[in-house]
């Protein structure tokens, strides 16, 4: 490891001679091995970032990105400034340990949540290494002006070869990963709580709204004003900024509503890229940079295309604070009215096309398997049928296509909703699973409704709608639905997966 010592000439402010340690010459080789796997690695990202982008590639682009995590840790591992490998190999062997627990017992319905707490990790991860950062550079400065010679060792020898105007930037790039970090870290746990049914979904707003969280977005920069140019105590500035973003990360998720939730995992996804680049820039680790930027970008266009699908401004899904309500909600008239598996199986026994909409009750019930068997026995008799996708479906953006393709569904018959949703008047049955806000048309006639404006599958014009439903409530995002009142709709109550499986021996 290379050693970088600090001397002082007597009487002087800073140091006059940095040299490093014989055997810095040696380590020179595994600069160029970590730069080149670094730049392998990132190749190997893009690569499964732009495969994830279709359900036929994904299966590759995970291999991918698996290839290039691993080369990155082992670049890492034995680069320059490698050290403590008990520890090293401790925390890998424990995470490891974590990862296989996690992917072998959570079930797709849960891992909306586990997103957003993989998110809170991202966060945590750049406030410590902010404040490590801080503490390291103390240690440096002080040295400095104290004129004591010391030995650093690590990232302390990298700070010590830096110019004041590298550590002021140093110290911007501190203030923002642990700015970012800590809105991370509080906006995933809130995040969590609700997809997790923890915290009540519905939008609760801090005292004062958007005008406090402004005088604290306001206080944060003062404090790293003072923080960056030295003034006052910079340890207690960054703590200060710490608890502040931690404040605005709590308060921002509070005040989004159950409906919109989807978009908040995505936007949380954008925060964790960008917090990993800022510890990227922090450590001076360009593949960190590289991540991180590419997460926090695509994260950042999911979460406008996302905004586009529902009608709401990228603003205020960053501000938060959306997805309430703005006025009485429109009077509902009608009743629900039930049918049993025999009626269905005869619509769709009489049935030529057929939509399917899933949602996450087809999640909770598991019932994609079941759902696949109906396809293929529909198709079999000779019948059109296709899916029906909303941008929102579910929890987590993709969340439907993940669970189709493990059903293994054919990709040419799932659509998205622009795709598909002029076809309904030409459809004979639409058969709802579990879906609410998405097939809602207070979207389109009541201006008062949470997701007013918010484009929708327009199930109501087709001819026979069937929902597949366990009661009559109102689902997670707590919105009443018009659709289960029309003359054309019909509920199927019942647990999804046992409804469904009641219709296959019914079906021609």
């Amino acid at each position: 490891m290379a050693t970088t010592v600090i001397t002082t000439a007597p009487g002087a402010a800073d140091p006059l001679v940095s040299h490093a340690a014989p055997g810095i010459v040696e380590a020179l080789p595994a600069y160029g091995f970590t730069t080149a796997a670094y730049v392998v690695a990132a190749v190997l990202f893009i690569l499964s970032l732009g495969g994830l982008s279709g359900q036929e590639s994904a299966k590759r682009a995970i291999w991918y990105g698996i290839a290039g995590m691993a080369l990155a840790v082992v670049a890492t591992l034995i680069g320059p400034g490698s050290g403590n490998w008990l520890i090293s190999l401790a925390m890998i062997a424990i995470g490891g340990a974590g990862g296989y627990v996690l992917a072998t017992r959570v079930q797709m319905t849960d891992m909306p949540q586990l997103v957003a707490a993989m998110h809170s990790l991202v966060g945590l991860a750049a406030v410590f290494i902010g404040l490590n950062a801080q503490i390291e550079l103390g240690r440096v400065v002080r040295a400095r002006l104290n004129g004591v010679a010391d030995a650093f060792h690590g990232f302390a020898a990298v700070l010590a070869h830096k110019t004041p105007a590298e550590l002021a930037m140093l110290k911007v790039e501190v203030a923002l990963g642990v700015f970012i970090g800590a809105v991370t870290f509080t906006g995933s746990i809130v995040a969590y709580g609700k997809l997790s049914g923890k915290i009540d979904g519905k939008p609760k707003k801090v005292r004062g709204g958007h005008m406090t969280n402004l005088g604290a977005a306001l206080a944060a920069l003062l404090f790293t004003v003072l923080y960056v140019t030295g003034i006052g105590p910079a340890l207690l500035w960054l703590i200060l900024i710490l608890l502040i973003a931690g404040f605005i990360g709590w308060s921002l998720i509070m005040g989004i509503g159950g409906a919109d939730m989807p978009v908040v995992v995505s936007m949380l996804n954008s925060y964790s890229g960008w917090a990993a680049a800022m510890i990227g820039f922090t450590l001076s680790n360009d593949l960190l940079i590289v991540t991180g930027a590419l997460v926090g970008s695509s994260g950042a266009i999911l979460s406008y295309i996302m905004c586009k699908a529902m009608n709401r401004s990228f603003v205020s899904v960053i501000l938060g604070g959306f997805g309430g309500e703005t006025g009485p909600a429109m009077e509902i008239e009608g009743e629900q009215i039930a049918i049993d598996a025999d009626g269905v199986a005869q619509a769709l026994n009489e049935a030529d096309s057929v939509v399917i909409v899933p949602g996450y009750g087809m999640a909770v019930a598991q019932a994609q398997q079941s759902v696949s068997e109906l396809t293929r026995k529909l198709r079999a008799a000779g019948k059109s049928v296709r899916f029906a996708i909303h941008p929102v479906a579910g929890r987590l953006p993709g969340h439907m296509n993940v669970l189709l393709a493990e059903a293994k569904v054919p990709y040419d018959i799932v659509l998205e909703m622009d795709e598909i949703n002029d076809d309904f008047p030409d459809t004979d049955v639409v058969i709802v699973i579990g879906s609410n806000d998405i097939v809602n048309p207070a979207a389109q006639d009541d201006p008062n409704s949470p997701i007013a404006g918010m484009p929708v599958l327009e199930v109501w014009k087709a001819k026979n709608v069937f929902v597949s439903k366990r009661g009559q409530g109102t689902g997670y995002s707590g919105i009443e639905n018009p659709l289960f009142f029309k003359d054309n709709t019909r509920m199927f109550y019942g647990d999804a997966k046992k409804s469904v499986d009641a219709l296959l021996p019914l079906i021609d």
